[in-house]
């Protein structure tokens, strides 16, 4: 038994292609070498770097847990800017724990996949774990730790009951850059759908808006498989939420699931970034379908 950690670079590709190859590859092994010896501090052994990731080993959760929360304030208190300038680094983590086959250094098995494909599915700056890891943690890690509810993740044919870190509770706002001590807002979470073309933003503060065929709805896609108010999405608990309310179903692949979740006037949590196809599976021909992003 054993806890698996996979953290990836956000946007590394975008990085490639305007530092070139050359000074990102230089960055991104800086920063996955910086970022080893803090999972190293906290009992974690790099089993290899991934490119612009790190698969990472412990013995405990809560130790996983801690590495993974230190690295994401680290990244906050002391933004770091490749090349001086754009967007800070972030970083996205999935943590699962279970049986974990070594073979020659390298580490195979359900829960390494497990634990990738949640790094997969999380967005920036944040930490996906599951049920395994909750239970083991101690009640003071377990109140950081906010469910979004059952999830199929691809590969699997059962959902696993999914809960994302709330690692910014107590965060100080202050953060320091080159040196000079400056003040910044954590960014606020919004939802991105867009279809056809057309993109709509919805803010926690907002009203529940609607996808569907009607021409009033906020999203609209004319296709005799959907339904005139098909589907609508609000912010609930402190997530995103999808509701079915049509006569054929919905569709929800998340991250790079190939395995899709169906609503039949059910709902589910959005998280991270996928597509959402209205009445069908996205394999059928001309499938209505709205890609979606949660974003901070």
């Amino acid at each position: 038994m054993a806890t698996v950690v996979f953290a990836d670079l956000v946007g590394s590709t975008s990085l490639f292609e305007r530092l070139g190859d050359e000074t990102a590859s230089r960055f991104v092994t800086q920063l996955t070498g910086a970022l080893s010896q803090v999972f190293e501090q906290h009992d974690g052994r790099v089993v290899k770097l991934l490119g612009d990731g790190l698969f990472v080993l412990f013995p405990l959760e809560s130790d996983a847990l801690a590495a993974c929360i230190a690295i994401q304030k680290r990244l906050v208190d002391k933004p770091i800017r490749p090349g001086g300038a754009g967007a800070p680094v972030q970083m996205q983590m999935g943590i699962e724990s279970g049986e974990v086959v070594e073979i020659a250094g390298d580490c195979f098995g359900d829960t390494v996949n497990s634990a990738a494909r949640l790094a997969d599915l999380a967005g920036a700056d944040q930490i996906l774990t599951t049920q395994n890891v909750y239970s083991q943690l101690p009640q003071t890690q377990q109140a950081l730790l906010k469910s979004i509810g059952p999830m199929y993740l691809r590969g699997k044919a059962e959902s696993s009951h999914l809960y994302r870190v709330e690692w910014r509770l107590g965060q100080d706002d202050e953060a320091t850059m080159m040196g000079v001590s400056i003040v910044t807002k954590a960014s606020a979470t919004w939802l991105e759908v867009s279809a056809n073309g057309e993109t709509v933003r919805l803010d926690p503060r907002d009203a529940k808006i609607s996808m569907g065929r009607a021409t009033d709805a906020a999203l609209t896609l004319n296709d005799r498989r959907v339904s005139r108010t098909h589907a609508t999405v609000e912010w609930s608990a402190g997530q995103f939420v999808l509701s079915d309310t049509s006569s054929f179903g919905t569709w929800v692949y998340l991250g790079g699931q190939t395995d899709a979740m169906i609503l039949r006037r059910t709902k589910c949590f959005l998280v991270g970034n996928g597509q959402i196809v209205l009445g069908c599976e996205r394999t059928e021909a001309d499938a209505p379908l709205i890609e979606f992003s949660v974003k901070s």
